[in-house]
């Protein structure tokens, strides 16, 4: 993996891999310029969330984490593993130790198969000195709560799964999840949920790190409601065709919302893209 931005004195060193060249600079290679393996606390602190502020307090900062093929769809055959790499992964894992709560629409919970986040080792001191728990939860959001219950997301989580819905959700899908032991958050008036009220309800609980990995529908409604903060995006060198979605869907938005690159990483020609809000 290398570093490509933001440019630096040893990502802009000129090696093997054909990085860049700063005038006036040295031909010994940079440490982030070679093409090496990243250890996932290396790859922890190119992610980490924006710093607390002087007092303490955390503000809200949504982040989202998706993939996508050159061009342009978010799954192959209604999966994201098709079009991924061992390297995503270990983003994907990474991103999820750095997170209070995950969030996630139900019927990518339903063609993904979720299960519960684990706890992982290398991150347990780091999230313990956070005041985080040992693995991030799981937030689902759905209006009609057709969700199998049963599922280990809902009777074996390390942390008590959450459902995100709206006040008018029916009855007895809301008592079946709370029997099943999954905490019912309601955040918004109709059957749906407010988007806007979704970041507020999480953070109301201590939970601001906040990363969703979608699925497109729900990605589209953060970005409509335009409380996305920061995209990280996997840019795989493949190509699908087909009628595969796009990484968001939905109504457009009024005007296209301009986020800033903050970094980007490379490895076996998979582009890892990090945008945030302008």
């Amino acid at each position: 993996m290398r570093r490509l931005f933001p440019v630096t004195y040893e990502t802009a060193v000129q090696g093997a891999t054909g990085a860049a060249v700063l005038p006036g600079a040295p031909g010994a290679r940079g440490a982030d310029a070679a093409d090496r393996e990243w250890g996932l606390l290396e790859l922890a602190e190119a992610y980490a969330y924006p710093e607390a502020r002087t007092d303490g307090v955390r503000t809200p900062w949504l982040r989202a984490n998706m993939v996508s093929t050159l061009d342009g769809a978010a799954q192959h055959e209604g999966k994201s593993q098709g079009i991924s790499s061992a390297a995503d992964m270990r983003i994907f894992g990474v991103l999820r130790a750095l997170a209070d709560v995950v969030l996630v629409g139900a019927e990518t919970v339903r063609q993904e198969g979720y299960r519960p986040a684990r706890a992982r080792a290398e991150f347990a001191a780091s999230r313990e000195a956070s005041g985080q728990g040992p693995a991030p939860a799981i937030a689902v959001v759905t209006a009609g709560l057709d969700l199998d219950f049963s599922l280990p997301l809902f009777t074996a989580p390390l942390v008590p799964t959450l459902i995100l819905t709206g006040a008018a959700a029916a009855p007895d899908r809301v008592a079946a999840a709370g029997k099943a032991g999954a905490e019912v958050v309601f955040a918004g008036e109709g059957a749906g949920v407010d988007p806007a009220r979704v970041v507020r309800a999480l953070a109301d609980r201590g939970l601001t790190r906040l990363l969703t990995e979608g699925g497109p529908r729900l990605l589209g409604q953060l970005v409509a409601a335009g409380v996305l903060d920061e995209l990280c995006l996997t840019m795989s060198p493949t190509l699908t065709a087909g009628g595969a979605q796009r990484i968001a869907g939905g109504p457009s938005t009024e005007v296209p919302k301009r986020f800033e690159l903050a970094s980007l990483l490379e490895e076996a020609g998979f582009l890892f893209t990090r945008y945030r809000r302008s």
